[in-house]
Parts: C-alpha cells; sequence; structure tokens
C-alpha cells in the first residue's frame, strides 16, 4: 500500500482543530471530506515573528523581487503594480493597460527577467477582454512603454484563471492556468486552460516541452503556486473543488488527473498528488521554497501551511499564523532568504482590517 493512502490520525486532530467553515468554490472551499493524508513525517523548525512591511494595499496577488531586494507587488483589481521596499516604503510604479478584471481575474502574476540586470524586463500574467494573456514589459523604476503580448488565447472566465508566474532554474518561464470551469479543457493538450505551461522568454514552446507546444503539464483545475525546492524540483499548490486541495510534484509531460481524479485515485495513467487537505483547511494559492520546507498561503485556510521537504517527499504539514492575519495569497522567498506573505482580505470574500491588505517579512530559521 503507498504510504500517502494512509490517514495520519494526529494530523487530522489537529487540522480538525483548527478549521473554518465557509462555502464557494475556487478560491472558497466547499464541503468536509476525508482528513488529510502525507507521505512521510519529519520535524520542521517554526518561522520567526513576522514583521509587517507594507499596509494599505487592495487585493495583492503576484510578487517577484528585482536584484537589489525590492519587490514589486501586483493588485488583481486595480491593475497597479506597486514597489515594495523591505524598510517599508512603498510606491506606485504603473498602471497596466488593457486589464480587464473580473471575478476571480485581473492583474495576477509576475516575474522579473533572470537578466534583468541588462534587459530591465518583467513580464505580467493578466485577464483581458477575450483572454488571459501574458506580456513582457520595460521596468526601470516605473513601467515604461506599451507591454508586449508573447502569450495570448489562455482561457478566461470568473473563476479559475490560475495566473501564476515564475522562471525556473532552467530559466525558463513556467505559467499556471485554469480550466475556466470549463473542467473538460484540463485534459486538452492543445488547449491553454487548466495547464502548467513552460516558454522561452519570448513566449515560445520551451525545448524539451512534451507535446511540442507551451503545455508541460496538464489535467489541472486551477493552480496558483509553483516552487522549485534546491534540487530543481518543481512543486505546485492546486485548488480543489468539494473534497480536496492538493500539493502536487510536477514532471514533464504528466497528467494530474481533473477532471477524472480529485486527490489521491491510485489510477493509471494520472499523477497522485504529493499532499491533500480538505477544502476549509487550506484553499492553497501562493507557494515558497525556504529553509528546507514547502510554504503554502492558504485563503479560504487563513494561515500559512509549512510542508517539510525530505528528498522531494512531503513531511507533516504544520499550520502557522492561524487566522492571525485574514486570506494569504501570496508567498515568496526574498533575495536575503526570507519568506514574504501577502494577505488577500480585500478579493471579495474576506473581512479586512483598517490597514488591510499586508505584506509581512518572516525570518525563516
Amino acid at each position: 500500500m503507498r504510504l500517502h493512502t494512509i490517514a495520519l490520525a494526529a494530523a487530522a486532530v489537529l487540522l480538525a482543530a483548527c478549521s473554518s467553515d465557509s462555502s464557494g468554490d475556487g478560491e472558497g472551499g466547499a464541503h468536509t471530506p476525508p482528513p488529510l493524508t502525507t507521505t512521510a513525517t519529519s520535524g520542521s523548525t517554526a518561522p520567526g515573528e513576522p514583521r509587517k512591511v507594507a499596509g494599505n494595499l487592495k487585493a495583492p496577488w503576484g510578487m517577484a523581487f528585482l536584484p537589489g531586494g525590492d519587490a514589486l507587488v501586483t493588485e488583481r483589481d486595480t491593475a497597479r503594480l506597486v514597489r515594495v521596499k523591505p524598510s517599508g516604503e512603498q510606491e506606485q510604479v504603473g498602471t497596466v493597460p488593457g486589464v480587464d478584471p473580473g471575478g476571480e481575474g485581473g492583474l495576477m502574476g509576475v516575474a522579473v527577467s533572470p537578466t534583468y540586470a541588462t534587459d530591465r524586463l518583467i513580464y505580467l500574467y493578466y485577464t483581458a477582454e477575450d483572454d488571459n494573456r501574458v506580456v513582457r514589459a520595460t521596468f526601470d523604476r516605473t513601467l515604461t512603454g506599451t507591454p508586449r503580448p508573447i502569450v495570448t488565447g489562455i482561457p478566461k472566465g470568473g473563476i479559475h484563471n490560475g495566473g501564476r508566474l515564475k522562471f525556473g532554474p532552467d530559466r525558463m518561464l513556467y505559467i499556471t492556468t485554469g480550466e475556466t470551469g470549463e473542467t473538460g479543457l484540463s485534459q486538452e493538450k492543445d488547449s491553454l486552460g487548466g495547464k502548467i505551461l513552460r516558454v522561452t522568454p519570448d513566449g515560445r514552446p520551451a525545448p524539451g516541452n512534451p507535446f511540442g507546444n507551451l503545455v508541460w503539464s496538464y489535467g489541472h483545475r486551477n493552480v496558483q503556486g509553483l516552487a522549485w525546492d534546491d534540487k530543481g524540483r518543481l512543486y505546485a499548490t492546486e485548488f480543489g473543488q468539494d473534497r480536496f486541495d492538493e500539493i502536487n510534484l510536477i514532471e514533464r509531460g504528466k497528467n494530474y488527473g481533473w477532471p477524472e481524479v480529485e486527490g489521491v485515485g491510485d489510477r493509471d495513467g494520472f499523477t497522485d498528488p504529493l499532499l491533500t487537505w480538505t477544502t476549509n483547511e487550506a484553499s492553497p494559492s501562493g507557494l515558497a521554497y525556504a529553509g528546507g520546507s514547502l510554504w503554502a498561503a492558504a485563503l479560504r485556510g487563513e494561515r500559512l501551511w509549512q510542508i517539510p521537504l525530505d528528498n522531494g517527499r512531503t513531511g507533516r504539514p504544520v499550520a502557522r499564523f492561524d487566522s492571525a492575519y485574514g486570506r494569504l495569497r501570496v508567498a515568496a522567498t526574498a533575495p536575503d532568504g526570507t519568506l514574504w506573505i501577502a494577505t488577500s482580505n480585500h478579493d471579495g470574500r474576506g473581512e479586512p482590517a483598517a490597514d488591510d491588505d499586508r505584506v509581512f517579512s518572516v525570518p525563516v530559521r
């Protein structure tokens, strides 16, 4: 019997004690399923006390760091690009043209070119009038010129728009997309919906892609988090529907099951998740790797999940900052090794505090 099918009673007790009650779909969650399962157990060192870096943002969605340590933060509904310094200073450095916000769509992911020091390029994922798309733009203190589309035709909808952008260790750009509620798109290899895409910096299919197009992996419902460990393995968070949210180990050409499988299916042709949560415990969005653990920002779960890693296997998750800050959307590793997280209490599903939305810096020990 595969280890990840064994329910851990102790974890179930812990998670049941800190679960929340909500309803909805996508970023909200739904019904109550069986308890969390995991592949391994290991210890984990608690992070340090969060330090507030910035406040009074409106639904921050994406975050990427410039070489000097400043963060570029996107706001989903306003289409603003905000520069946040570790000292706490923040300024609007642009408004992205062509963004058509609505539902779970708007200005979402941001990535900084691996060769930013010479090309001054950043990448943005947003919902336009007819599609979701990725554009490349010049950024030198401010957003300048007209962003150039490099990937268009990603399906858009009121829900499940994906939206995370990250450059991998191979210097290729990885793009997460959702199936917009049209579940069949996830299994169509020629559709850009319900996928993780891998492209060159100018938007072409990356060398080595399994199907000769932009697709790297498929069978996804709605991926909003990507992170690589120190061995170059890629992990992703995925929203479940009624039963299981997931952490997946992403590999070339693999089918992750949606809509045929939610959670662990043990079915030929589908790749099972490393880890599952109930939907009210997580609704995981942003994902980062630091200090030997994955860190998943939970929206409905209103906590930061620490998931220790041991040679590509996930240990027992630990809930950090449970209900302390509300909905968490962003988790990103700063150049100095600290973990930055951002709340999402202005996204229409939260209860904003007076200074929301906020960005925090968390020491990782």
